[in-house]
């Protein structure tokens, strides 16, 4: 018999907890059974095992940093909407290493396609990307190209990567600055019929 009050968004809410504070490495079932007082085994009854708990824990996540994105980009267009953008991924990112880290786990992509918050972040982001005039397979490879930009730069900071005496926040807008050039001068793959 399960725990009263004890659901699988509860469990997924903890484990977003664990994992800012510990690190997403360390978001385990036995540290959450630990955390609401009850044996391994009675998480089992709200996730199915650790790589379900993760799976849930990145959808989570991938959830409340495009609803930080969608919040930041409302409205706007072009440069600042990217500006936008990339400052919502990177406090998201700054705020919640734990959350942010499982936003970076490989996902089935049957999931993936299952998840309205997915759904949502290719849409803002694609979205976002139109403004530039792209549409695929360039819209694809922009992606990627603002993806890692965003978590390289992220993971760096966040690590203390980053020594030289320049300010970090000049060298991000200054990387802004280079991406909205890049996008705006897009090499457009050419469909020769």
């Amino acid at each position: 018999m399960a725990r009263a009050g004890l659901t699988a968004d509860r469990v997924v809410a903890a484990a977003a907890e664990l994992a800012d504070e510990a690190g997403f490495e360390n978001v385990t079932l036995s540290a959450l059974a630990r955390r609401f007082g009850v044996k391994d085994a009675s998480l089992y009854s709200h996730v199915r095992g650790l790589a379900d708990l993760r799976t849930r824990l990145a959808l989570h996540a991938g959830g409340e940093l495009i609803d930080w994105i969608a919040a930041a980009v409302a409205g706007r267009a072009g440069k600042d909407a990217l500006a936008a953008f990339a400052g919502a991924y990177r406090a998201y990112a700054l705020e919640h290493p734990g959350r942010y880290a499982a936003t970076q786990i490989r996902i089935d992509q049957s999931l993936i396609a299952g998840s309205p918050a997915m759904r949502r972040t290719a849409e803002i982001t694609h979205g976002m990307l139109r403004a530039y005039g792209l549409e695929e397979p360039d819209l694809t490879d922009a992606v990627r190209l603002l993806r890692s930009t965003f978590h390289g730069y992220c993971a760096l900071e966040s690590a203390g990567g980053f020594g030289a005496d320049r300010d970090v926040r000049a060298s991000w807008d200054k990387a802004i600055d280079a991406l909205h050039l890049a996008l705006t001068h897009w090499p457009r793959e050419r469909n020769d019929d």
